[in-house]
């Protein structure tokens, strides 16, 4: 089933680190031909230009950073460490910084007709009205095991135990903070990845999701 040229749908995609959100909600973005944003690399992208640059003032300079920030750099490889993803929860927890983030989400939800954004507040904060919204969960382990391998093609340097630290102290902060905590929508549909076979079996199941909607709002 294809979404046609008129047709609107909007996907939130949460879940903790690891838990296979982005691959799966880069995957039905590509099945559906939908405008695809990861809201966890705004915040590796905020993370590093912070570390990188250490402004005077953090909003100013973040103002200016994301008024005209392009998809393409969003890709660098060196958004991927320990360091990064420490200091991002530690900025994911500042209002003034996530509001920042969350205009620029919303700004590029409402460019487009067919979008899904994946994150960690997405289906709570940023779309409260998607169409669809995704709940990733996966164990801990399961969840590091992942992000080791990831990381490893980058550092062969880095320690399995160091990576799942690093991930359970993200997950415990993002879950505690104030400030658009990372929890679970109402009508969430709940993807359990690491109960799935694989990612054709994850695939499967996100489908079967969206071509239900689809019919429900545009029929066969």
């Amino acid at each position: 089933m294809k979404l046609k040229k008129h047709h609107k749908l909007v996907v939130a995609a949460d879940g903790s680190a690891a838990s296979g959100k982005t691959t799966g909600a880069k995957r039905i973005s590509k099945k559906y031909g939908l405008k695809f944003l990861s809201s966890g690399l705004l915040y590796r992208y905020a993370s590093y230009q912070l570390i990188k640059h250490k402004p005077k003032n953090k909003i100013s300079f973040l103002k200016k950073v994301f008024k005209n920030l392009s998809l393409k750099k969003l890709e660098d490889k060196a958004l991927h460490n320990p360091e990064i993803s420490a200091h991002t929860s530690i900025i994911a927890k500042e209002q003034k910084i996530r509001n920042i983030l969350k205009l620029f989400q919303k700004k590029f939800a409402k460019k487009y007709n067919k979008v899904c954004i994946e994150g960690r507040d997405i289906g709570t904060v940023i779309l409260p009205n998607a169409d669809i919204k995704f709940f990733f969960k996966c164990s801990l382990d399961v969840a590091a095991r992942r992000r080791f391998k990831e990381l490893r093609k980058n550092n062969k340097q880095i320690k399995f135990a160091e990576v799942k630290k690093a991930m359970s102290i993200r997950d415990n902060l993002d879950r505690k903070r104030k400030n658009s905590p990372l929890i679970q929508a109402k009508n969430a549909v709940i993807v359990q990845t690491d109960k799935l076979k694989n990612i054709k079996g994850m695939l499967n199941k996100l489908s079967e999701v969206i071509e239900k909607k689809i019919k429900e709002k545009y029929g066969s």
